[in-house]
């Protein structure tokens, strides 16, 4: 709790004016009407809302229980709220300042009956929620394994990031996903039997009273004077809609919205951020005045030469430039390495070179595009004894899929092993529940063997139910024939015939939430790590060193992260490894999104580039381990989309960087030509890879056609939308694609 004690004596407000540079002042006037900040990385834009608000107050337009201030993070609004506090002199305990959810909640509180709810309401954890989706699936005799809860709430939650309740989806929609929408119906009645919202209620209740409660939408459209918006481009639809009520007149004129945000680095599409949301403002609110921060205060010149350069490609952005009045400093480096191995290696020695020049470690990030990408960083690191961190995550050993695969390995290499046992067990779910289990430990006890023991003893004498003895019998079998190839079988094999058969991997392919990709991915960069070790034993041994290495020491530690998770931070150098295409930008983004995906895929690496206050190197791999098997990779076309007068472009001798206009994998005899230091620029354009991407095939495909795809080989076409198909592979199971990159099975010769 704040107290006015411990808050220092204000400035004046002219003296909180006389402080900004000019776009941030006009920014602060700009009181009256609609206001959108285009608030360039490294700008001032908390800066800029934070004053705003503060000369509100100052100047007697507001009292503080008449503004309205929300972002997105709980950090965030900490933040602001301490920046207020400081430049007004009053402490903001019960001020309308906070996330869009808490907000959200206070106002629900206050008018809970008008929705069915009481004021008392339980806001539901994520665990909560996937409990009564289960619940809900297994009373209507849904088999959860091929509906797991977690999709059914993912479609839930799509829908109610764009403000729909059961009644308002949209007929198309209800008729392709007639049963989710049911389900959808039952969670809601649930909910209110539970006196209970989840968080995307918060917003969707707060619709439904503003718009059915015309004295409610008065009520608060007179006590909001002012609102203020920080994050603008992250908003999904919920929440533009409430703004739009909260701020419009009954004439369709908008009254005074302020919106903070930066179209350049809206990255969360995937998980409902709606970038048209920015892009629209003008139009919303017409009037609307647009004040642009672009002088930069964090980065070198040549930092934001390269990253204004590279974001001037996308074609869904309002526009600005980054300057600075700083030094020029260092251009980028883009280095070229043979293989990960070599990457983690260069990376390594660069921070221990940094280190032994004077740059703290906690002033160096490594920012990724995936998550799997980290398992060789971390292991170069571990083994150079080189103090680091992963941000906004496990570290690689410590993933949940990761540990699970481990102790399948464990159980089968040691049968003994009965933690890793009872790990696995019922992971996938087997039906083996808490009674089961103290079934299998009594008789571990009482027999003193092992629990694999004990279940093929009480299987033996018949124990459990019909249903379950048959399901762990399955188990028991697999698990027999795993032990028996164990001597045999390559153990990188032997992984993937455990995940598969297991039905481990399944259950992740089944899970259609955002996170389920990453955790295959996860999957498949284990198998790489395990291919380094002769043995299974050896690779085993080293995972238990690495969770033991995996300490704090408590001492400065380099950062590693994703570049989604580094959004908001800044360090003074910024390592990107990978480089490449089909990693970043991502494959299956440009699959699935096509050129909508690639401008996100862009604005991610604009992100990554101005983390960076004084260094940047950038590096890539002309080889990478995958599944098991080496393969040829380029370098991404956002590599030659950085304008060169801010580039230094270096590589590992002998290399050589020329690619085909098509963007085909370079054969290995064009990477062993020539020894040189500096090789030619990669000759990479939008409009080459756009003609990959966006080629429309003369050929119209059906439903049913058979098709031939470079990378998931033969399928059939499931769902056309368009240019967008839904296969389903002989191999990989459902894809969604688009249609330039397949062709018609009878023409698959000509594509190879």
């Amino acid at each position: 709790m704040q107290s006015a004690l411990s808050i220092p004596q204000a400035p004046s407000d002219a003296e909180i004016l006389e402080s900004l540079n000019p776009a941030q002042r006009e920014a602060v006037e700009a009181l009256d009407g609609p206001v959108l900040v285009l608030a360039g990385a490294g700008t001032g834009k908390t800066r800029v809302l934070t004053t705003r608000l503060a000369h509100i107050l100052l100047t007697g337009r507001a009292s503080p229980f008449q503004i309205m201030a929300v972002t997105f993070t709980n950090k965030a609004a900490r933040e602001m709220q301490e920046r207020v506090a400081r430049l007004t002199g009053q402490p903001t305990e019960g001020w309308f300042l906070g996330t869009f959810h808490s907000i959200a909640a206070r106002i629900l509180r206050k008018h809970a009956e008008r929705v069915g709810l009481k004021s008392t309401f339980t806001i539901l954890d994520a665990d909560d929620q996937l409990r009564l989706i289960k619940q809900i699936l297994e009373a209507e005799n849904v088999d959860t394994k091929r509906t797991p809860p977690r999709m059914v709430l993912a479609i839930i939650e799509r829908w109610k990031d764009r403000g729909l309740p059961p009644e308002k989806v949209p007929a198309d929609e209800a008729a392709e996903q007639g049963r989710f929408l049911k389900f959808y119906r039952i969670y809601q009645d649930r909910l209110k039997t539970l006196n209970a919202v989840d968080f995307g209620d918060l917003l969707l209740h707060n619709l439904t009273l503003l718009q059915n409660h015309a004295d409610l939408l008065q009520e608060y459209q007179h006590r909001f004077r002012y609102i203020l918006v920080d994050e603008y481009q992250d908003t999904n639809v919920a929440q533009y809609l409430w703004l739009r009520l909260l701020m419009l007149n009954s004439d369709g004129s908008a009254r005074n919205l302020c919106c903070v945000g930066d179209e350049d680095q809206s990255i969360y599409g995937w998980r409902g951020a709606e970038i048209g949301n920015i892009l629209r403002f003008e139009r919303d609110f017409p009037g609307a005045k647009i004040v642009r921060l672009e002088e930069n205060y964090r980065s070198t010149g040549h930092i934001l030469g390269a990253a204004s350069g590279l974001i001037a490609r996308n074609s869904s952005r309002l526009g600005k430039t980054l300057w600075t009045t700083s030094e020029e400093g260092a251009p980028l480096r883009v280095q070229s390495l043979w293989d990960g191995e070599s990457e983690a290696r260069f990376v390594g020695d660069e921070i221990e070179s940094l280190q032994r020049k004077g740059t703290g470690l906690s002033q160096i990030a490594v920012l990724v595009r995936a998550g799997f990408q980290t398992r060789e960083f971390e292991e170069r690191f571990l083994s150079i004894g080189l103090p680091y961190r992963v941000i906004g995550g496990p570290r690689f050993y410590e993933r949940q899929e990761i540990r699970d695969a481990v102790a399948y390995l464990r159980v089968i290499s040691v049968p003994e092993d009965d933690l890793a046992f009872e790990r696995i067990i019922n992971l996938p779910k087997r039906g083996v529940g808490t009674a089961s289990l103290q079934l299998i430990h009594q008789r571990a006890r009482q027999d003193s063997v092992p629990l694999t023991e004990a279940l093929r003893r009480i299987l033996g004498e018949g124990g459990f139910t019909p249903k379950l003895r048959t399901t762990l019998q399955g188990f028991l079998m697999h698990y027999d024939r795993w032990r028996a190839r164990l001597p045999d079988m390559p153990h990188t094999e032997l992984t993937e015939l455990v995940l598969e058969e297991s039905s481990y991997t399944a259950m992740w392919q089944n899970e259609k939430t955002p996170d389920a990709a990453g955790r295959l991915e996860n999957l498949k960069e284990l198998i790489n790590a395990m291919a380094e070790f002769d043995t299974l034993q050896g690779f085993l041994e080293h995972v238990s060193l690495v969770m033991e290495a995996h300490k704090d020491t408590g001492t400065e530690q380099a950062s590693l992260m994703t570049l989604h998770a580094a959004k908001g931070l800044e360090f003074d150098v910024v390592f990107l490894p990978g480089w490449e295409e089909e990693i970043f930008p991502s494959r299956r983004t440009l699959e699935e999104n096509g050129v909508k995906g690639l401008e996100e895929e862009r604005r991610l690496a604009y992100v990554g580039l101005t983390r960076a206050r004084k260094r940047i190197i950038i590096s890539h791999a002309a080889n990478r381990l995958v599944h098991g098997s080496w393969t040829h990779a380029i370098p991404s076309r956002f590599v030659a989309e950085l304008p060169e007068k801010h580039v230094d472009v270096q590589a590992e001798p002998g290399m050589f960087a020329s690619h085909h206009p098509e963007f085909r994998p370079s054969r290995h005899a064009e990477f062993a030509t020539a020894d040189f230091h500096h090789p030619p620029r990669p000759q990479i354009t939008v409009e080459g890879y756009a003609r990959v991407v966006e080629r429309k095939s003369e050929h119209r495909f059906r439903k049913g056609e058979r098709v031939f795809h470079q990378k998931f080989g033969y399928g059939t076409v499931a769902l056309t939308d368009g240019d967008k198909l839904e296969i389903e592979f002989d191999h990989s199971g459902a894809k969604k694609v688009m249609a330039g990159f397949v062709v018609p099975a009878d023409k698959a010769s000509e594509a190879s």
